[in-house]
């Protein structure tokens, strides 16, 4: 029996998810840099779509037409908890698609390495340009072409980091992080970001700054809400577009936002989200395409939406 040769090609090929890697070897392998600019084969850049959930998701069928017809301009990762599986079709984007897991308790460290832990897997596959995090409940609100072009095609990631001086930002800052983080460079936001290759990289490969968190950034401290707008201000703020292109409903109040479900699903509804009022940068431009995303969206609002994905979104119909 012969067997084929590896490539480099197929090293890094998006289907090579099945790898027995330990978390401190994934990271090493993740945070490898070529030295060389150009790539040994024909590079299409893509975004890699990482879905961090506890299990199922109900809003699939949306993504699934979302994503119909672009194959290869994007990839598709999904953390869920070890021991569920998806059952998808074989023609589905997400068939064969989840990454090794481990135990996720929201609110601790370990959804900042569920996090780290998406971006190493996606970062394994050398055409993934940009990484967007993404949940159960998010929503795209524009069709793929547009988003795909409106990250590629950023100079800059989006990630919100904001200083808080309140006890819910300044105040969950920890005296043992210094002299390495003082607080004036400690920062707080919404951890559905989405960063460019370049970052993520350095992200996976901080093992000192990550380490301070992971031993005093302890409830009433979220990981998932300081580690990486943190990081990014203290040493890649130039490069990061200060918010978040995923739009939340957070009118409600409280520590949870709104969760929208059927009744709110209408033409209005996702049109005042895309054109909302707000201007914002664009790389040296103004744009009101400020967010690409929401959530939170029940598994109620599903029908209602894809009745709007031709007409309102764009999509490409099946």
């Amino acid at each position: 029996m012969q067997i084929p040769n590896p490539t480099l090609r197929n090293c890094s090929s998006e289907a090579n998810l099945t790898h027995g890697f330990s978390d401190n070897e994934l990271f090493w392998r993740a945070s490898m840099v070529p030295r060389r600019a150009k790539y040994p084969f024909k590079r299409v850049p893509k975004v890699a779509f990482m879905f961090l959930t506890r299990g199922p998701l109900p809003l699939m069928p949306l993504w699934e037409r979302f994503f119909e017809g672009h194959r290869k301009y994007f990839s598709v990762y999904v953390h869920a908890l070890p021991g569920f599986e998806l059952n998808v079709s074989m023609h589905s984007a997400f068939y064969k698609r989840q990454i090794p897991s481990k135990n996720v308790e929201w609110g601790t460290v370990a959804l900042a390495e569920a996090e780290r832990r998406l971006l190493a897997n996606a970062l394994l596959d050398f055409s993934n340009e940009r990484f967007v995090l993404l949940s159960e409940s998010c929503i795209p609100i524009y069709n793929f072409r547009t988003v795909y072009k409106y990250l590629i095609n950023s100079d800059y990631s989006f990630v919100e980091s904001y200083d808080d001086p309140s006890r819910y930002g300044r105040g969950r800052y920890s005296r043992n992080m210094l002299p390495d983080i003082k607080l004036y460079q400690w920062r707080k936001g919404s951890q559905w970001f989405e960063l460019s290759r370049e970052l993520a990289v350095n992200i996976v490969a901080d093992t000192k700054y990550y380490t301070l968190f992971k031993k005093y950034c302890k409830p009433s401290c979220y990981p998932d809400e300081h580690y990486i707008q943190t990081f990014l201000n203290m040493f890649y703020g130039s490069l990061n577009a200060n918010r978040s292109v995923t739009w939340v409903d957070w009118s409600m109040g409280g520590p949870h936002p709104a969760t929208l479900g059927a009744a709110n699903i209408t033409e209005g509804f996702i049109q005042a989200i895309r054109n909302n009022g707000t201007v914002c940068p664009y790389n040296s431009e103004k744009t009101s395409v400020c967010y690409l995303f929401a959530r939170k969206f029940a598994p109620s609002a599903l029908e209602p939406l894809l009745n709007l994905t031709s007409k309102v979104m764009g999509f490409k119909n099946f």
